[in-house]
């Protein structure tokens, strides 16, 4: 079963394509490349919201659909939820 998407093969965040509950193992599948992650869930991911493919530090840039999606505000682990807690856009 597949419990993420990314878009890229690059992209460092994967969308939750169910409800994922903190502590499980999780598949995702990139829809325009071969990658096809597995990782531990370190927090609860609501269906729709963005997991952490890789580990960010403050002031990275996150990579989604292939493109800049905001600067990291606040250290982020692999298998975290990615959000508006620890993610800003860059536009303002």
């Amino acid at each position: 079963m597949i419990d993420f998407l990314l878009h890229e093969d690059e992209d460092g965040v994967g969308v939750a394509v169910v409800d994922i509950k903190a502590g499980s193992s999780v598949k995702g599948r990139s829809l325009h490349g071969q990658a096809t992650p597995e990782l531990t869930a370190r927090m609860d991911i609501p269906l729709g919201h963005k997991i952490a493919l890789k580990p960010f530090a403050e002031g990275d840039t996150v990579i989604k659909y292939g493109v800049d999606i905001g600067k990291v505000v606040a250290s982020i682990e692999v298998g975290e939820h990615v959000h508006v807690h620890n993610v800003k856009t860059k536009r303002w």
